[in-house]
């Protein structure tokens, strides 16, 4: 495989704003989509995290070469959505197995399983086993959605030095600054909203927002490195304006099980982002039996 630079259309930058009706068009049916879910929670809520696993294992799929009408890709989608159903249903012992057993899809197709199946089932704990329950969800995709919406403004309207020009030349480092301010300010407004809390919940929420906002970032660049790689613009063509669920996704495939983790060293009835050092360190503590 020629190692040689694709071309690739600036997403951010001083890029024309042509692709930014249908990005908002897109953007508004997803969100209402995923609100309704949330909001809802159970079943609905569920399939609508399988359904997601699932096309984004038929995207990683075809860009690796596996047809998703063969047996072997057929196979492969199924995987996911069996290790998504297992979660759902708190089997999470099983979710593991899934992703140990997909070996046999090969190394690309093997990590890849395990991405998409840390995150969705990441997403599926975050809303139906922890306290906060549909705050946890609406924390994590806030600090994707704001970071990832203020970079792509700041990035187009300030411009500057690119932040990773060989991974994806549309970035900037004004743009990324932007977004982990949007990150900052999702965080805090969520935190908020979700109840009472006091200065030192606040302080929390914000530093947990920024490091979830680079974890974003670092999640996006992660995915277009790999596109890159392939020599391929978009993962797919479902989201005009976005491309696939990868593109669209792929900061959040970073942040959920971050978040999920953070949510294990959470104290009764509080959101992980009210998480400190003294809950870290009780939360390695009791994993470690001492």
């Amino acid at each position: 495989m020629s190692s040689l630079p694709v071309p690739e259309t600036p997403r951010r930058g001083n890029a024309t704003w042509s692709d930014l009706r249908p990005r908002l068009i897109s953007a508004a049916v997803l969100i209402i989509i995923a609100g309704a879910a949330i909001q809802a929670g159970g079943l609905f809520y569920g399939a609508l995290i399988i359904v997601a696993m699932c096309g984004m294992a038929s995207e990683l799929a075809t860009l690796f070469g596996t047809s998703v009408r063969s047996w072997r890709g057929v196979l492969y989608i199924a995987w996911m959505g069996c290790a998504g159903i297992a979660a759902l249903y708190g089997h999470w012992n099983a979710v593991p197995a899934f992703v140990m057993s997909a070996f046999i899809f090969g190394p690309p197709l093997w990590a890849g399983s395990a991405v998409i199946a840390a995150a969705g089932t990441a997403l599926l704990w975050l809303r139906l086993c922890t306290p906060p329950g549909a705050w946890s969800v609406l924390f994590a995709i806030g600090v994707v959605v704001f970071s990832d919406s203020t970079a792509y403004i700041t990035g187009r309207l300030v411009g500057g030095p690119k932040l990773a020009p060989r991974i994806s030349p549309g970035k900037t480092r004004s743009g990324a600054m932007g977004g982990l301010a949007g990150a900052l300010m999702a965080g805090i407004v969520v935190a908020a909203l979700s109840g009472p809390a006091d200065d030192d919940v606040m302080l929390r929420s914000a530093v947990w927002a920024v490091v979830l906002g680079i974890v974003a970032q670092a999640g996006d660049l992660a995915e277009s490195a790999m596109k890159r790689a392939l020599g391929v613009k978009d993962s797919g063509r479902l989201l005009p304006g976005h491309g696939g669920l990868l593109d669209r996704f792929d900061a959040l495939l970073a942040v959920a099980p971050v978040a999920a983790a953070l949510s294990l060293a959470a104290r009764p009835g509080q959101g992980f982002w009210s998480v400190g050092p003294e809950d870290m360190w009780a939360a390695v503590l009791r994993l470690t039996g001492q």
